[in-house]
């Protein structure tokens, strides 16, 4: 597919014209890069790290007699 046809192909499915698709810069997918690697995230982690930058001191309060 060239990029003509690449233009032609996603100017047809979205509704602009060929002349904003290419001034949009669409290209082919590359798909022996990382983006098609799934993104984990470790919550704990994160979570971890986002408590121990933001620790709290807690002060106790007296009992009321």
């Amino acid at each position: 597919m060239t990029q003509r046809d690449l233009n032609r192909a996603v100017a047809s499915v979205t509704g602009e014209t060929v002349d904003t698709i290419e001034r949009m810069g669409f290209g082919p997918l590359n798909e022996t890069t990382d983006e098609f690697d799934p993104r984990m995230m470790d919550w704990d982690e994160a979570d971890d790290s986002r408590l121990a930058m933001h620790s709290v001191r807690r002060r106790r309060l007296s009992a009321v007699a």
